[in-house]
C-alpha cells in the first residue's frame, strides 16, 4: 500500500528537524487548504532562526529526490525535486523574524502593496503544521487568528483602486499604451498586473487573506460572499480578448466597471469617487 501523504510529510519534517536551527516545518499551499488535485506539489515551509546549512539540505533532498534542484533563489530560496513515485516537493526556506516582520506589516501596521497584500497572512494561518520545536509555529498562527482590520481593507482599496484606471500610471493607461504600439508583450504584463489588484480588491472587501494566484475564480466563489456581478464571465473574456487584441480596453472596462459597482454597494462608494 502507497505511504500516506502525512505519514511522508512528516518523516520529512522529521528530517528537517535535525537541524537544530529548525523551529518549525509546515505544510502550504494547496495541499493545506484541501483545494489540491493530481497536479499539486507538496509546498513545505522550513522556518529557521539563521540561513539554513545548504549541506544539511542537500542531504535530505538527495536522500528523497531522483531529480534535484537545489539552492533556488528565484522567489523564496528553496529546494525542489521528484521522488520516485512522481510525488513533487517544493521546500522554501523562511527565516523567523522575516516571517514575523511580514504578519507585522499587514497586522499591526496595516501596510497594502500593490497586490497580493495579504498572501503571507494566508499562507501562515491555513498552513498545517508538522514540527514546531517550542511552540513557536503555534503563537504564530495564534498571532494570525485575528479579525481583518479594518484599516488594513481600507489600505489595500486605497491603494489598488487607482492604478486600476484613474491615474495617469493606471493599468488601463498603460494598457491603451501598449495596445498603439501593437505590444503584444506588454498588453498581457498589464492585463495580468491589474488582476492582481482587482483581486486584492475582492478580497480586501470580503476581509478575507489573499490565498495566492492559483484558482482565483474558484475560491471568490467559494469564500467571497460579496462578489463583482458576472466576474468569472468579464474575467475570462479579458482574459481571451487581450490574446486576441481586438475589444480589449472595452472588456478591460468592463471588469474595472464591475468592482467599482461591487465598492459601491458594499460602502465605499465615497471612496470610489474620490479615486
Amino acid at each position: 500500500m502507497p505511504e500516506s501523504p502525512m505519514k511522508f510529510l512528516s518523516a520529512l519534517a522529521a528530517e528537517y528537524a535535525g537541524n537544530h536551527e529548525v523551529s518549525a516545518v509546515a505544510l502550504g499551499g494547496s495541499r493545506s487548504t484541501g483545494v489540491d488535485d493530481e497536479w499539486s506539489d507538496f509546498d513545505l515551509y522550513v522556518y529557521t532562526q539563521s540561513e539554513c546549512d545548504l549541506e544539511a539540505r542537500k542531504r535530505v533532498a538527495g536522500a528523497n529526490g531522483v531529480r534535484v534542484d537545489l539552492d533556488n533563489r528565484f522567489w523564496e530560496p528553496g529546494d525542489e525535486w521528484m521522488d520516485v513515485s512522481g510525488r513533487h516537493v517544493d521546500v522554501m526556506f523562511r527565516q523567523v523574524a522575516w516571517i514575523e516582520e511580514q504578519l507585522a506589516r499587514v497586522l499591526e501596521r496595516c501596510e497594502a502593496s500593490v497586490g497580493y497584500s495579504t498572501c503571507f497572512w494566508a499562507n501562515v494561518l491555513y498552513a498545517k503544521p508538522l514540527f514546531d520545536r517550542e511552540g513557536w509555529f503555534a503563537r504564530l498562527q495564534e498571532r494570525a487568528s485575528v479579525p481583518y482590520p479594518e484599516a488594513l481593507q481600507a489600505a489595500i482599496i486605497a491603494k489598488n483602486w487607482p492604478i486600476l484606471r484613474n491615474s495617469l500610471s493606471s493599468y488601463r493607461h498603460q494598457l491603451a499604451r501598449a495596445m498603439e504600439r501593437d505590444d503584444a508583450v506588454s498588453v498581457q504584463h498589464r492585463v495580468t498586473a491589474a488582476l492582481a489588484s482587482y483581486f486584492d480588491i475582492v478580497f480586501a472587501i470580503n476581509r478575507t487573506p489573499h490565498p495566492g494566484e492559483k484558482r482565483l475564480l474558484d475560491i471568490v466563489e467559494r469564500r467571497c460572499e460579496l462578489r463583482p456581478a458576472d466576474y468569472a464571465r468579464d474575467v475570462r473574456t479579458l482574459l481571451r480578448v487581450a490574446a486576441e487584441g481586438a475589444g480589449t480596453l472595452v472588456a478591460y472596462d468592463r471588469v474595472v466597471d464591475g468592482l467599482g459597482d461591487l465598492l459601491r454597494t458594499a460602502g465605499f462608494g465615497n471612496r470610489v469617487e474620490l479615486l
